[in-house]
């Protein structure tokens, strides 16, 4: 094998290698769910050189036992009467790399919004 073939495989394998995603980690957006909606889940990936990569379901398996998936979307149903969930994340490439992670539901509905009038008392409409 000549020297300069050797050093592309080399080069080749040290990115291929840089590009391994060795843990994941959830990044939610909030501290609750909200029942009747679909609730983005993040995951991102760590890679073997410390770069982060947003991760799909294209690379994971999403799993919960009380409700469904639709992508990263978590399906709350409206009648929902758990208070949490257990969301489990599986890397597709690698098995052994998973996260599970537990989530409160949101139990309060939210409040009202503010009324333009309320926010702007002295505006004319």
């Amino acid at each position: 094998m000549n020297k300069s073939l050797l050093f592309l495989l080399i080069i080749i394998s040290s990115h291929v290698s840089a590009q391994k995603v060795d843990s994941i980690y959830f990044h939610l957006y909030t501290d609750s769910l909200k029942k009747g909606q679909h609730n983005y889940i993040n995951i991102d990936g760590k890679l073997a050189n410390g770069k982060w990569l947003p991760l799909t379901d294209k690379h994971i398996s999403f799993s919960c036992t009380s409700a469904t998936f639709s992508g990263n979307e978590l399906i709350i149903p409206e009648d929902f009467k758990e208070k949490k969930v257990t969301v489990k994340a599986v890397l597709k490439s690698d098995p052994a790399v998973r996260k599970e992670i537990t989530i409160w539901i949101k139990q309060n509905p939210d409040p009202p919004l503010p009324r333009r009038q309320d926010m702007m008392p002295n505006r004319r409409s």
